[in-house]
């Protein structure tokens, strides 16, 4: 069994955060993430448009400022790279496509055991002081039950599988959601010339999960 000081899990900005925090502070760690490459939420299941919803100063990660020329909101592709050159400038080294299978206190060593899997080297036990879980909310779509969706002739795709409007050109798609995914991507799906229109359950309100959003694409094109 391993021992570390502090095993981290996720490395998206809340769990690459505190490893260099930890850095900072000369503490050993273990970084593991289930995917290969940091990020993977916003590497993998978000849309070309997305920008941060807050301005830079107040979502900066510690001790690294954003660029001083960065826009106030930054686009996907420039957060991105901030997080790539914030992982090189405190030499972080996640263990990726590293699934956390177990975690348990055990009250007699007193300390955490974690258990890991990997393609490579198979299940591997940690014996850990500290145990940080930085796994997000939002790492998973929720699609509601919609009584006949399953019989819905054409397309329907949650939200972390859309990418671009480029391919719903004239087609008629239905947005189910007003969160902030579900009004970037109705504007999205508008701009690229689909004939769009957006369902919301509640009265809108300023911050509301985006993993709840449904899309309905009509496969005919828009006379």
């Amino acid at each position: 069994m391993e021992k570390v000081q502090v095993f981290i899990v996720g490395a998206g900005p809340s769990g690459l955060a505190t490893a260099a925090c930890l850095s900072k502070l000369s503490i050993p760690y273990i970084i593991a993430e289930r995917e290969d490459c940091i990020m993977s939420l916003w590497q993998k299941y978000t849309y070309d448009r997305l920008k941060l919803h807050i301005a830079k100063e107040f979502c900066e990660l510690p001790h690294m400022a954003y660029p001083t020329d960065s826009p106030t909101y930054l686009p996907k592709d420039q957060f991105l790279r901030y997080m790539e050159d914030y992982v090189k400038h405190f030499n972080i080294s996640p263990k990726f496509n590293t699934s956390v299978e177990s975690c348990m206190y055990d009250e007699v060593r007193k300390c955490w055991v974690v258990t890991t899997h990997n393609k490579v080297d198979g299940p591997t036990m940690y014996a850990s002081n500290f145990l940080v879980v930085a796994t997000g909310e939002n790492s998973m779509g929720y699609v509601p039950e919609i009584v006949g969706l399953q019989s819905f002739p054409s397309e329907t795709i949650h939200s972390s599988s859309y990418k671009s409007g480029n391919d719903y050109v004239g087609k008629s798609v239905l947005v189910v959601g007003c969160g902030n995914s579900g009004f970037e991507i109705a504007h999205d799906l508008a701009v690229h010339g689909a004939n769009t229109s957006i369902i919301i359950r509640s009265p809108v309100r300023r911050f509301h999960y985006p993993t709840s959003i449904v899309f309905l694409v009509s496969q005919k094109n828009h006379g």
